[in-house]
């Protein structure tokens, strides 16, 4: 018993390291085109198949694409249809690993992993360290399933087992139900299909019982995205839910037609000679393509369902522009330019918002404020690249005098808003450390932090509103309000340097009390660069 539980633990361990370090390869070989390819690819459900197809093959994990998806759908890059159509290329794509493990190169595996450990450690080539890493995981796969196998192999004549298998052919929803919990509780169905795999191979299951079990895998795949949704907007909580639904769905359906499917596998491991273990990877593969073939034609309705069992409004923060359209540059620069102002003025209010969400964070300490304050910083820094690209393409065309004018004014604008959100993550940073180290801050400190942050909210405001209507008394009226911050800025710090000498104050929270502003002068600073631009100086 200490051999089979050892083995099969140990193996298990294995296998998982081996199909991590197989994915992290492959994603760091990818870089950062996953997301790309998750957001440019997704323009219709169709697309989001492949999509979701392609990324889950590369980093060999169904549940890290659909909490990558989740997490798109959170930043408001993807919308909860086109995530629906990548949850179900997700579902296909997580096959392949039973398809390589139903190739027997067992007996390879050691010297597989010998290759990918030289591969890791004797070349400094990044590309190299990739390919070794995802060999090294691809050997480690097999070696963790040679081990689960043997420890497995008892089991045949394990009477409470043999009872179990029977139980579960009999009674085909207990077999759900136990893979959805094994697979609930190792966070990778790719593993326990391996350990279906070598269970069937080893003849301690048979195929009426491990088809009942390969459904319950697939709906236990499902809590990653569901724990990765927790916080997150009403949006990614539906993209979460929806993979639940498709995939209860589709075992509901396939129970219910068991016997036919039964029939179906059968036929396919006699008429192709399939080994146990491609056996289940085809009966695997089949489930959800035909799933996925099936539910296709319904993502509205699995939309709509999902939307009326997760009721209310979304507020998401939008990372991609809406006024930037590339037909504009070579037909109607002018206008093309009016866009990129609309957008630019869109990111200024945004950045007006993270440092309210940073504000009412340093006061309440509700973590919601500070998850949108990033969010807010993260839709900035988007914004910032895609605005700028936009007007790089517009210095090419030929502009007026005033039109370039107004083209420099906004390239400069935008440097400045996306500085403003580094400046108030920095701030959310600070509280964090507050927060965590338990640092207190006096009742007078935080009146002076208050007095700034709000002169700071207003400045940052009006510098907007200036440069969104070329306002130049908004503009000269920014001027005076930053010469006010800097002075704010100057008495505070000397008020508590007294307090730390009079001992009422400790240092950490002087250091946090002294980064904050600095911070929020810093702000000032960027806004009356703004409002520079409208006064042309």
């Amino acid at each position: 018993m200490q051999s089979l539980i050892f083995e099969f633990v140990g193996g298990l361990g294995i296998f998982l390291l081996g199909l991590k370090f197989m994915g992290d390869g492959l994603q760091k070989s990818a870089g950062d085109r996953l997301r790309d390819i998750l957001d440019r690819f997704t323009s219709n459900p169709f697309m989001g198949v492949l999509a979701g197809i392609i990324v889950t093959v590369l980093i060999q994990s169904s549940s890290g694409t659909t909490v990558l998806t989740v997490g798109l759908v959170n930043a408001g890059f993807m919308t909860l249809r086109q995530s629906i159509g990548v949850i179900m290329g997700a579902n296909i794509g997580t096959t392949v690993t039973a398809f390589i493990i139903g190739i027997d190169l067992g007996e390879y595996a050691l010297p597989i992993m010998a290759v990918g450990a030289f591969m890791l450690f004797f070349f400094k080539n990044n590309k190299v360290t990739y390919l070794g890493q995802t060999v090294f995981g691809f050997g480690s796969l097999f070696y963790g399933l040679e081990l689960m196998s043997s420890g497995m192999s008892p089991l045949r004549d394990v009477q409470a087992f043999h009872d179990l298998t029977l139980n579960m052919s009999s009674t085909p929803v207990l077999g759900v139900v136990v893979g959805t919990l094994f697979t609930f509780i190792v966070q990778s169905s790719s593993a326990t299909i391996g350990i279906l795999q070598g269970l069937f191979e080893q003849g301690a299951i048979d195929i009426q019982a491990a088809l009942p079990v390969l459904f319950g895998d697939n709906i236990g795949t499902t809590i990653t995205a569901i724990l990765a949704s927790i916080g997150a907007t009403i949006a990614a909580k539906r993209a979460a839910f929806t993979h639940v639904i498709f995939n209860v769905i589709g075992t509901t359906i396939f129970l219910i037609l068991l016997p036919l499917y039964t029939r179906y596998v059968s036929y396919l491991q006699d008429a192709f000679n399939l080994n146990p273990e491609m056996t289940i990877a085809f009966a695997h593969g089949s489930f959800n393509l035909a799933n996925t073939i099936l539910q296709f034609p319904f993502i509205g309705a699995l939309a709509f369902i999902v939307t009326k069992l997760i009721p209310g409004e979304d507020a998401v923060i939008e990372y991609k522009p809406k006024h930037l359209d590339p037909i504009f540059i070579q037909q109607s620069p002018s206008v093309a330019l009016d866009q990129a102002k609309e957008e630019v003025i869109r990111m200024g209010e945004y950045a007006y918002k993270g440092l309210e969400e940073a504000s009412l964070y340093l006061n309440n300490h509700s973590q919601k404020h500070a998850d949108m304050a990033l969010q807010v910083e993260g839709a900035l820094n988007n914004l910032d690249k895609e605005i700028t690209e936009y007007l790089v393409s517009l210095s090419g065309t030929s502009f007026s005098e005033a039109d370039s004018t107004k083209h420099t004014a906004l390239m400069d604008s935008v440097r400045d808003i996306e500085r403003i959100g580094d400046h108030f993550e920095n701030i959310v940073e600070l509280v964090d450390y507050k927060i965590s180290n338990k640092v207190v801050i006096t009742e007078q400190a935080q009146q002076d932090l208050n007095d700034m942050f709000d002169l700071t909210l207003i400045t940052v405001k009006q510098a907007i509103n200036a440069l969104g209507e070329m306002d130049r008394e908004e503009a000269l009226a920014v001027v005076q309000k930053e010469d006010q911050i800097d002075q704010m800025e100057r008495a505070y710090r000397k008020k508590h340097i007294i307090r730390m000498n009079e001992g009422s104050c400790s240092g950490p929270a002087g250091i946090v009390f002294v980064d904050i502003i600095s911070n929020l002068e810093r702000i000032g600073d960027h806004a009356v660069n703004i409002a520079e631009e409208v006064l042309g100086e």
